[in-house]
């Protein structure tokens, strides 16, 4: 399973229809567990971006999936990147020459 930090920021369309961020935030966590995967953490945030979200998904292209699913309802853009933990990052670091 591959991990992934996706940056939110609200649309006009999706900041005139705050009030609901929360159904479209479980509507999002089940389109994640449709596709194989598990949103770990769901933050609504202060400063240069609305939200952040830490999800697995089973590959990056599943991801990408997710993510288009996603901003074509309008509400959201996001800047998504892959995450490694310290496991990972161990076994990337030993394959670096």
């Amino acid at each position: 399973m591959a991990t992934f930090l996706s940056l939110i920021t609200f649309t006009q369309q999706g900041a005139e229809a705050i009030e609901h961020t929360l159904d479209r935030a479980a509507a999002f966590e089940k389109s994640v567990a449709q596709h194989g995967g598990k949103v770990r953490e769901l933050f609504w945030t202060l400063g240069g971006y609305d939200g952040a979200i830490v999800f697995d998904a089973p590959d990056a292209e599943t991801a990408v999936a997710i993510e288009l699913s996603l901003v074509r309802k309008g509400n959201v853009r996001t800047q998504t990147m892959a995450a490694f933990d310290r496991v990972q990052m161990q076994a990337i670091l030993g394959k670096v020459s």
